[in-house]
Parts: C-alpha cells; sequence; structure tokens
C-alpha cells in the first residue's frame, strides 16, 4: 500500500466517526501521509458576540487538521497539546482553510504546524501541534 493510499485510508476511517468535524461543517479537501487540508465555511452561527468567527472554531478547524495529519500512517495518534496564534479575524461568509504539515515525528512524538488562511490567502491563524501515538492502528490492513 503507498503512503498516499494508506493516508486516504485512515482518513477516511476517522471521517466516519468523527461527528464533532462534520457537525461544525468542515469538509477534509486534500490528504497524504504527514500532511492534510480541511476546509470551513464560516457562517453566523460560528461567529461570537464581536461578529467574527470564534477563536474555538478556528482552533477546531486547526486542530482537526492537525488529527489528519498526524494520523496518516495508519497509527492511532492523539494530541499531547496544542497551540495558536490568531493573527486576523474570520467573519460571516469567509472560506477558511487549514493545512497541516509534519515537522518532525520521532518514535511516538511529531509536531505538525497548521496554517490557517481564508478565501483571499490572509492569515487567520498559526496552530502548532504535538502529538503522541498510542500503538494501535486506525483501521486494520489487510
Amino acid at each position: 500500500m503507498t503512503p498516499k493510499i494508506r493516508a486516504e485510508k485512515s482518513a477516511a476511517a476517522m471521517w466516519s466517526r468523527d461527528q464533532a468535524s462534520q457537525w461544525v461543517g468542515m469538509e477534509l479537501v486534500e490528504i497524504d501521509e504527514g500532511t492534510a487540508t480541511l476546509a470551513l465555511l464560516v457562517e453566523g452561527h460560528h461567529c461570537n458576540g464581536h461578529g467574527i468567527c470564534h477563536g474555538g472554531v478556528t482552533f477546531m478547524l486547526a486542530d482537526s487538521a492537525f488529527a489528519f495529519a498526524c494520523n496518516s500512517r495508519n497509527s492511532s495518534t492523539v494530541a499531547q497539546h496544542n497551540v495558536i496564534s490568531y493573527v486576523a479575524p474570520a467573519r460571516a461568509g469567509d472560506r477558511l482553510t487549514a493545512h497541516a504539515v509534519e515537522l518532525n515525528l520521532t518514535g511516538r512524538s511529531g509536531i505538525y504546524d497548521v496554517t490557517v488562511i481564508n478565501q483571499d490567502n490572509l492569515k487567520i491563524a498559526e496552530f502548532r501541534g504535538f502529538s503522541r501515538a498510542l500503538g494501535n492502528p486506525v483501521f486494520e490492513e489487510t
């Protein structure tokens, strides 16, 4: 099995069980080994009292991209800790894209950067995720 096919199968298995990402309206755009791209159209119910996209929604999008990237090798992996910096507000009607890239994978620990941009390529947030593999597969390989 090629790394790309393994990543796609891992993503399909995860997506089928990921009610949270689907519920908020995310879309899985692209997946490959160590990388993932997800998107979200910001709607009114994603906005806070300031009329901008709630930081938790932006974080959730980045966190989901991180999750798909770090599980792409068919090894169940979870977050150890994450940090995010918001650099511009997103608004209702914006299409946000979160692109996760693996920076380092050593043993069971990984480091991933996720950049969130809008439809105009304006950077909305930078997220760094630190992962830990649990040791079991995301799906059974035959």
